[in-house]
């Protein structure tokens, strides 16, 4: 310990050397005037070049593709270009440019991260990643990079058999999160891949996605683990510990899991299909992990655990086949017209252009009640991920004029009332 503490005074004084030095000389102060004048001076021409020319260069298709990543860079690369111009008449008069020929590393390390990261979708990932690359291509370009590694490997601890020092540690995460990134990168390019191969089911599609994504970021932990020096045998502990922990307390989310695997497995269920689970009617988005995605006609989005949609009765309303059959019941008056009634229930389907001609409508009698004669149309959909009630609505206001324009009578609730009279004396 008493090393470490050494060293890093012994490198803290180099460091304060260096600034008394290289910073807080009057060359350096004036060539950092200088660097900052040169910066204020590209933006205002960038925002005046905005101005004055606001379309640019977008008549090219190439510039537009590559618009948004360049736009965040004019002013850089404008900056970069005034240093170099300076630091060439600087190496001509033979005045020293230290502070210059830094400034000027370091901004086009940053203009060919900036282009390196902008392939990264996610901003966060993406301004993680810039940041660790320009810090590391700084610490290389003043010179500190190769101290400081020097001392992060001299702090070292003990982990299992073996030592693992501070660097190894820290380029151990670094590894992790570029393979990590690579591994959701490949996962990504393959879901693309897949949606554009017709053969394969969306089933398949969303299984063989999610075992390559459990497997590369599996593999990418295991390999920086490795890198590092660490023996794989050390986490025997912590996984059996993890074996518990996933048998006691985490059995909903084991039972998920597996449940998921076996939905994607028997293809019971996929994307685009519409399912009906406690009383929650609407199609199927996404199957994750833990929860299937159903979006209901309303436009809410119900995340149902896996685990429901095994153990539950759910009704997948196009899980062989598209089409559809609705019952719609209606009652007549026993003095309406019975085929007249039928053959408007009839056309009033037919009128409707969800419905299928193939097979056609049809009405049955279900029974005769107190008042009504019941009869039934059924009629049958392809579409309904476009909804079922919407579609029995149409039907009914149709049969609703129909029979109102024709003189069919819908009935309504009829009770025969006796009224008996007698003496005072039977009523006692």
């Amino acid at each position: 310990m008493n090393d470490i503490i050494i060293t890093a005074q012994e490198w803290i004084t180099t460091l304060l050397i260096w600034f008394d030095e290289s910073l807080l000389s009057y060359q350096t102060l004036a060539q950092l005037g200088i660097i900052l004048l040169l910066w204020v001076f590209s933006l205002g021409l960038t925002r005046l070049f905005g101005f004055l020319f606001p379309h640019g260069l977008d008549r090219f298709d190439l510039y537009q593709r590559l618009k948004p990543q360049l736009t965040p860079l004019y002013d850089l690369i404008l900056w970069a270009l005034l240093l170099l111009t300076v630091q060439a008449v600087a190496d001509q008069q033979d005045v020293p440019s230290y502070a210059l020929n830094i400034a000027t590393s370091l901004i086009f390390a940053w203009i060919v991260i900036r282009l390196a990261t902008s392939l990264i979708e996610s901003r966060e990932i993406a301004r993680l990643i810039r940041s660790l690359a320009w810090g590391l291509a700084a610490l290389n370009i003043v010179g500190w990079l190769a101290p400081l590694i020097n001392i992060l490997e001299g702090i070292t601890f003990s982990l299992g058999q073996g030592e693992v020092s501070i660097y190894d540690v820290l380029t151990g995460i670094l590894t992790m999160v570029v393979l990590v990134w690579l591994a959701l990168f490949v996962t990504s390019f393959l879901e693309n891949w897949l949606r554009r191969v017709p053969a394969v089911n969306p089933s398949a599609r969303v299984l063989l996605s999610k075992v390559a994504r459990i497997v590369l970021i599996a593999s990418a932990f295991l390999f920086a683990v490795s890198s590092v020096g660490i023996d794989l045998t050390v986490f025997a502990v912590f996984g059996g510990a993890i074996g518990v922990g996933l048998g006691f307390g985490l059995q909903k989310v084991v039972s998920n899991f597996i449940s998921g695997v076996i939905l994607l497995m028997d293809r019971s269920i996929k994307p685009g299909d519409v399912v009906e689970i406690s009383g929650t009617y609407g199609r199927i988005n996404k199957l994750a992990g833990r929860y299937t995605s159903v979006i209901s006609r309303d436009g809410r989005e119900h995340l149902i655990p896996n685990e429901d949609m095994v153990t539950q009765t759910v009704v997948n309303w196009t899980f062989s086949h598209r089409m559809v059959r609705r019952h719609l019941p209606v009652g007549v008056s026993y003095k309406s017209d019975l085929d007249l009634a039928m053959e408007l229930m009839i056309e009033a389907a037919d009128e409707i252009p969800r419905i299928l001609d193939d097979p056609a409508p049809r009405v049955l009698i279900k029974g005769f009640g107190d008042s009504t004669i019941d009869l039934e149309l059924r009629m049958w959909i392809r579409d309904a991920k476009n909804g079922v009630s919407n579609v029995a609505s149409e039907v009914y206001y149709k049969i609703w004029h129909k029979f109102h324009d024709k003189g069919v009578e819908f009935p309504y609730p009829q009770r025969d009332i006796h009224i008996m009279t007698g003496s005072q004396s039977d009523i006692t």
